[in-house]
């Protein structure tokens, strides 16, 4: 009895490490992961999906020598194409998370559970950009579930499972460490992501399982891996928890996308080189190289030649790291910023809000008594330059769709026009007024990302 009292006091006042769990007997040590699975493994799903793509049927789609030559010949004809993903059960109330390239623009969804029961799902919130997606499970109740994480306090070195259903063998466990933090951009390569690194083997169909610690909690949704084979190879990547969260929390809100905080600047990573130019001791943080008239940051006191070197108390050293953190925050919030100038650091509460849908985008489709029958165009606005990702001192009139006429005389999605037929358009009255009545020729002045274009045609 006596010994037993001692152990407990021993146990008592030795530090306890957050977030740590070490075996405490040789028996843990011969069950090594197995309770820890028999925990989390019921709240990870097998998802199937279809969606309906439209798909050329060629002649010579099989031929090597002449697919290529006639790539457009043949007719388009819709088909039923499967994937097939995992996910993780966040509620009781039957909330799940996974990858939008898994249920993206899916016609029909059906969600597996480990016990073998099956539910019929449906997106309720998706992002492509962040490649993530919340469905919600008809009929779900009394559903196991995970706990999320903090995810910003993982570490380097942690030990890490993931569970999915790789290649469609079943749900399977595989173990690993948390090999690197703040990796953004790597994995799908749009510059946007911001990802959890680990060794844990991830194969495809492993998309959108789980990545959990020691004590079962989610840490991260596994995404996408780095491979030359097509199979694991060691480097992995899971969206962090905490983004997770803000998902989540924005489909019970009743979302049906994504709405994340907007900037509203233009900014680069800090190098060796402009560090030592601006009196930094050390390369990091984001040097603003532009702000629009609304941002948030502009009213907050920020200006350009400024660096960011923090937001949230965490440090940023890239776009995508600045982006991350103010969306693990939320809309509505008032974050904490650091600023670097004149060579002192300045903390500033910014205001977190969505890309401003002022002044009104007036989207107009044209009809046919127009050049362009179908055309749809907008009003660029600090919305439609967020959706579309355009040049922060864009303004004018943007093509959304081109329609079947615009598409084929050269106009394509996201084309800004400046000027048709010689004369300035600023709005889409503008151009609907342009582009009305007898018109035997067209010439637009288009800009296209940083180029400008000049189509001519004749209708």
């Amino acid at each position: 009895m006596l010994r037993i009292l001692i152990s407990i006091l021993l146990i008592l006042a030795s530090p306890v490490v957050a977030d740590t769990k070490v075996p405490k007997s040789q028996m843990e040590i011969q069950l090594g992961f197995a309770p820890l699975v028999k925990q989390a493994t019921p709240a990870v799903v097998n998802i199937y999906a279809k969606r309906i793509v439209q798909a050329r049927q060629s002649p010579f789609q099989n031929d090597p020598f002449f697919r290529g030559m006639f790539r457009d010949f043949g007719e388009v004809r819709p088909q039923v194409q499967n994937s097939l993903g995992s996910g993780v059960i966040l509620s009781e109330d039957g909330y799940v998370v996974s990858n939008y390239h898994v249920v993206g623009d899916a016609a029909e969804i059906r969600v597996v559970l480990n016990d073998r029961r099956e539910f019929d799902a449906k997106v309720v919130l998706a992002d492509e950009e962040s490649d993530l997606a919340i469905l919600s499970l008809d009929g779900a109740r009394d559903m196991p579930f995970l706990d999320l994480r903090d995810s910003d306090g993982v570490e380097v070195g942690e030990l890490a499972l993931a569970i999915g259903n790789p290649f469609g063998v079943g749900q399977t466990v595989s173990s690993g460490i948390v090999s690197g933090l703040a990796r953004s951009g790597t994995a799908t390569g749009n510059g946007r992501g911001y990802f959890l690194q680990t060794d844990a083997p991830i194969n495809p169909g492993n998309s959108g399982g789980a990545l959990i610690d020691v004590n079962g909690r989610l840490i991260g949704v596994n995404t996408s891996i780095l491979t030359r084979s097509g199979g694991s190879n060691g480097i992995g990547f899971a969206i962090p928890s905490n983004l997770v969260a803000q998902f989540v929390a924005q489909a019970r809100q009743g979302h049906d996308r994504f709405l994340r905080p907007w900037a509203g600047m233009n900014g680069q990573p800090v190098d060796a080189d402009i560090a030592a130019s601006l009196g930094l001791d050390r390369p990091g943080g984001i040097l603003i190289s532009g702000l629009h008239p609304v941002s948030p940051f502009l009213q907050a006191g920020f200006a350009p030649g400024d660096v960011i070197t923090a937001v949230d108390g965490q440090p940023v050293n890239t776009p995508a790291e600045m982006i991350f953190r103010m969306s693990v925050v939320g809309l509505g919030q008032e974050v904490p910023v650091t600023r670097f100038r004149d060579g002192e650091n300045k903390e500033f509460g910014v205001r977190l809000i969505a890309a401003p849908d002022t002044p009104k985008r007036d989207t107009r489709v044209l009809n046919k008594k127009t050049a362009l029958p179908g055309l749809e165009v907008s009003n660029i606005n600090p919305a439609i330059l967020a959706e579309y990702g355009l040049p922060l001192g864009s303004t004018g009139v943007m093509v959304e769709k081109p329609g079947p006429y615009g598409a084929r005389v050269g106009l394509q999605s996201g084309d800004i026009l400046h000027v048709i037929n010689g004369k300035t358009v600023e709005t889409t009255k503008d151009v609907e007024k342009a582009l009305s009545g007898r018109v035997q020729r067209l010439a637009f002045d288009v800009q296209r990302g940083l180029q400008r274009l000049v189509i001519r045609f004749r209708l």
